[in-house]
């Protein structure tokens, strides 16, 4: 039978990370069109945790406890087992999420098994008997449409290209989950993990936020990301950025969002001071509403806001929160 196999990664928690349980989605409704099997696979320390939560979303799971993944970069330490399983068990298609750490992965099972890539998928289906993956490319300028020449080979898929959602019906058994040992011993160089460091004071992951309220080159300095963040709280979001407001030094670099930073979904995004530049676009343009304000009407991020305020940011922004305080008073 065909199937495709989910390559879980774990969050900081050790449960299942945001990204695989968007891929393990994409990954069922794939299986579906294809009448395919789809099975998760979680290699960590102790993959208990993730594993379980991964079984709400794929009927059944792989999970492989490797020790050696708890302090050693855990792409290259995964990407040996999964590879020996690959070749034990032989799935059609794997699937995995296009972060850091996903990307890692997938090129060492490339490598290790010589199966081909479609990278930094924006959606997938199955057509003709294969995937059919379309990626953005030269910045999101151009979309196109790939598949795969010969077998099946990986697919990395782009954050927030999918909702998560769990499967319909019962809860997972106690039998969705089955431990495997691949055979064999690590034989690649493993890169052992030093320091673990953590950024002090570090809010949630814009990724995740619902309302996020993002400043460009014309906040003007970090005194201007004080009314950014005012915004944020006063609207319960986060606060987001791109690169020209990262590389000046005005904000943390795990606030960016665009090509060379976090792809975002939020429900609201807010854009203040942001040109709209194709980089920063392709970073942000699947929020569900988009408002900016720019001084100049001509903004390229006029083209694809839903609304546009054309005015001073900082006399726009500080009557918002003005406007919002009054209401939750």
């Amino acid at each position: 039978m065909t199937a495709f196999w989910v390559l879980a990664e774990t969050g900081p928690d050790g449960g299942l990370a945001r990204i695989s349980a968007e891929v393990a989605t994409l990954g069922r409704s794939l299986a579906e069109a294809a009448a395919a099997e789809v099975v998760g696979v979680v290699v960590a320390a102790e993959p208990d945790a993730a594993a379980a939560e991964l079984a709400r979303y794929v009927p059944r799971v792989l999970a492989i406890a490797e020790p050696a993944a708890a302090d050693h970069v855990w792409a290259m330490i995964a990407a040996q087992r999964i590879a020996a399983l690959v070749e034990e068990r032989g799935p059609d298609l794997l699937l995995a999420g296009a972060g850091p750490d996903g990307r890692d992965l997938a090129g060492a099972v490339s490598v290790l098994t010589g199966r081909g890539i479609l990278a930094n998928a924006t959606a997938v289906t199955w057509q003709d008997g294969g995937p059919r993956v379309e990626m953005s490319v030269f910045g999101g300028k151009l979309v196109t449409w790939s598949g795969f020449s010969g077998p099946a080979g990986i697919v990395t898929v782009r954050p927030n290209t999918v909702t998560a959602q769990p499967a319909s019906g019962e809860a997972p058994g106690a039998d969705s989950v089955e431990a495997v040992t691949p055979a064999g011993e690590l034989d690649q160089p493993a890169v052992p993990i030093v320091e673990r460091i953590e950024e002090a004071g570090a809010a949630a992951p814009i990724e995740e936020a619902r309302i996020i309220v993002a400043g460009g080159r014309g906040v003007g300095g970090e005194e201007g990301f004080e009314l950014v963040q005012e915004i944020a709280d006063a609207l319960g979001g986060a606060v987001g950025a791109t690169r020209a407001a990262v590389d000046a030094g005005w904000i943390n670099y795990s606030q960016q969002i665009g090509q060379t930073g976090k792809i975002v979904k939020p429900q609201l995004y807010l854009a203040l001071g942001i040109s709209g530049a194709i980089q920063h676009k392709v970073g942000m343009q699947t929020a569900d509403t988009i408002v900016a304000v720019n001084r100049d009407p001509e903004a390229p991020i006029a083209e694809f806001a839903d609304l546009l305020v054309v005015g001073d940011l900082f006399e726009v922004g500080r009557a918002l929160v003005d406007e919002l305080r009054t209401r939750s008073g």
